[in-house]
């Protein structure tokens, strides 16, 4: 019969832990920007989104358009980027004004 090692000897133990990690990817991923997207829609004037983009976002009328024309010919725009918390805050503002927008992350 042994004895059973004392409390002092398994912590003292210099055999190396293997650990398997694996929210190192989530940790990535949580790195990544995350950007607000508008969509097309059928029910909002192009002046009417250049407006809203101008006010929330600050842009100049060009950018603004610019952006206006490819939701409207592509069909989306990313608008915004940044944090989760920051683009959630985009998105419900947009929703405010009647804009289709949802958020992803940036791949």
């Amino acid at each position: 019969m042994t004895a059973e090692p004392t409390r002092s000897t398994r912590l003292a133990s210099t055999e190396p832990t293997i650990v398997d990690d694996e929210d190192t990817d989530i940790a990535l991923d949580s790195d990544l920007p995350w950007v607000v997207l508008v969509w097309n829609d059928p029910i909002n004037l192009t002046s009417y989104v250049v407006f809203v983009f101008q006010k929330l976002f600050g842009f100049s009328i060009e950018k603004a358009t610019k952006l206006m024309l490819d939701v409207h010919e592509r069909g989306r725009a990313v608008v915004s980027n940044g944090t989760r918390e920051k683009a959630e805050l985009d998105v419900f503002r947009l929703h405010e004004y009647g804009l289709w927008a949802t958020m992803q992350q940036d791949r």
